[in-house]
């Protein structure tokens, strides 16, 4: 009972505090899901930066092949712990561990393309759209995901930035833009790469056989249409003595 009060009470925090997360316009993330560069990038910042608490259950090791890296470089440079590059891409983080630490367990990632709206922008946006915000455990908020219950753990990375906040008439408050007030490790061009990056690769790990799909989609089409010609022909056959 006590999970299940967790849960739902995460499930609740975008519904209060800030009520600017339905209201963001998201960032367009330019991703291109056949640039093998771009995944493996997002592959070695997911591992280096969010592995730690989320995993990636639904997706193994060695479906990163598919990109193009070798065993050999997923088993050197990816794989950390006792875990096999035909296992799925959990994390080392005790479940009730992280219970205790943040409230709930954080959730698997695998599927946050494909739940969220809005897909691989909303995964842009919220990475980029950390701010400072001392009335929050962490000191962040964030700008998509209000009350968020998690640090930004790309900080050193992006550096520090501050919200401008109105409040409308009925109280609430919006975020109406975001400045860099303190920069990191990486410029703004740099960051922006790196979060689509990991967006492109977090968008792949939703439906890696997606380019298949829409390859066999398009053949499906075709033989349907040349299956539609060939029905009626064969009508006009059978039906012409009829008349």
């Amino acid at each position: 009972m006590k999970k299940l009060i967790a849960i739902l009470s995460l499930a609740l925090l975008p519904l209060t505090g800030f009520a600017a997360g339905g209201n963001v316009a998201l960032e367009s993330a330019d991703i291109d899901p056949t640039d093998h560069a771009s995944l493996q990038r997002g592959a070695k910042y997911f591992v280096n930066y969010c592995q730690g608490c989320h995993s990636l259950q639904y997706f193994r090791y060695e479906r990163m092949q598919d990109f193009g890296l070798s065993k050999e470089q997923i088993e050197k440079n990816l794989i950390f712990g006792d875990f096999k590059i035909g296992e799925q891409m959990k994390t080392s983080m005790p479940a009730l561990d992280a219970t205790e630490w943040f409230g709930v367990a954080p959730p698997d990632l695998t599927l946050t393309a494909r739940l969220r709206r809005g897909g691989a922008d909303w995964i842009y946006t919220y990475l980029k759209g950390f701010y400072a915000d001392e009335s929050r455990p962490f000191g962040v908020n964030n700008v998509i995901f209000p009350n968020v219950g998690m640090p930004h753990v790309l900080i050193e990375l992006q550096g520090v930035q501050e919200a401008a906040i109105e409040t409308d008439a009925h109280g609430n408050k919006h975020v109406t833009g975001l400045k860099l007030v303190k920069p990191g490790r990486m410029s703004e061009q740099e960051f922006d790469q790196m979060a689509l990056d990991i967006t492109n690769f977090m968008t792949h790990v939703a439906e890696p056989n997606k380019l298949e799909r829409q390859r066999l989609g398009i053949w499906v089409m075709l033989f349907l249409l040349v299956f539609f010609v060939v029905a009626i022909m064969l009508k006009k056959e059978f039906w012409k003595d009829v008349h």
